[in-house]
């Protein structure tokens, strides 16, 4: 935009949601000297055109061809990309409406999934997937493909009441197969190459980007750590995961080229193995029961109901 002179940002964001933020958000890090103009704040336009259906009233009177997806018979909107897209407002607006009003558009309704279970199969190395059913692939052609193949399995389509960041909520029946899909393959992976404690950090520090993404915070110091910090846990998450897709549900199969995998079956065998000795676990046993011997005798240790307790001094 500064290449073609541009010292504006105009967006269509309403003052309403949560695209606006993050606009502006980012023209603020990038350059803090931008400007940004926003249409649907200016009392002005508000004036004349308070919502929808006044703009698609003046569309009509000047006779401007123009669709909104909003008046389509489908009584709702849609923003999509090639990650998944959302379906909001009008009739999903009320919380009596069933999210089924919704047309899939990356797939179908598990109902309308095929009778047949399918299997898929996902290569993964250093957390990103290079393979799907043995064909190397680029990210983007991955994607793709996983968004076909999970879609018509009925994958992927939820509810959501999101927390805007203004502090509203705002309701959507979203549609994203083919991250879905990733997800669970990948979460397979991450089950056998880290610890409890790693995979503790793994999902603080995944749920803290994911925050600052969808705040507008991408360019912060915090988000930049955070993935350089998740970059180094997925490091070891090589694997292949087969998964059977039924009528929305992913179902695991097998977990095989995992060489990082910590899970051993000789030490958590129920049968007698090589494995752990199950007497060692005597002494461990033992040392963890001070605290526990501890706390009893302080009298800081409550067997009863808390929710009983909670009802008697109500």
């Amino acid at each position: 935009m500064k290449k073609h002179g541009c010292t504006v940002l105009s967006h269509g964001a309403t003052g309403r949601g949560n695209d606006q933020v993050r606009f502006e958000r980012y023209v603020n890090v990038m350059d803090p000297k931008f400007k940004v103009y926003a249409p649907w704040r200016d009392p002005v336009l508000l004036e004349e055109f308070p919502g929808r259906t006044q703009m698609l009233e003046f569309l009509h009177k000047h006779k401007i061809d123009h669709k909104i997806v909003s008046q389509a018979k489908k009584r709702y909107s849609t923003d999509a990309n090639i990650l998944g897209l959302s379906n909001e407002a009008e009739d999903l607006e009320s919380m009596e409406t069933p999210m089924t009003i919704v047309n899939p558009v990356m797939g179908v309704w598990p109902k309308d999934a095929p009778d047949k279970q399918e299997e898929v199969t996902l290569r993964f190395v250093s957390g990103r997937c290079v393979e799907l059913n043995g064909e190397k692939m680029t990210p983007l052609k991955v994607l793709q493909m996983a968004n076909k193949v999970a879609g018509r399995n009925g994958l992927g389509i939820s509810q959501a009441l999101e927390n805007r960041i203004l502090g509203t909520k705002s309701r959507g029946v979203y549609e994203a197969p083919g991250m879905e899909l990733l997800a669970k393959a990948l979460q397979c992976v991450y089950q056998a190459v880290l610890d409890r404690r790693s995979t503790a950090l793994f999902h603080h520090l995944s749920r803290h980007v994911a925050d600052q993404i969808y705040d507008g915070r991408y360019f912060d110091p915090s988000t930049r750590t955070a993935i350089n910090a998740i970059w180094e846990l997925a490091e070891r998450a090589t694997g292949t995961v087969k998964l059977g897709l039924y009528k929305g549900h992913a179902h695991f199969l097998a977990l095989t080229d995992c060489p990082h995998s910590i899970y051993f079956e000789e030490d958590s065998s129920m049968e007698a193995s090589a494995g752990l000795n199950p007497v060692s676990s005597q002494g461990y046993l033992e040392v963890s029961s001070v605290e526990a011997k501890a706390l009893a005798k302080a009298g800081q240790i409550s067997t009863e109901s808390v929710w009983a307790k909670r009802r008697k001094t109500a």
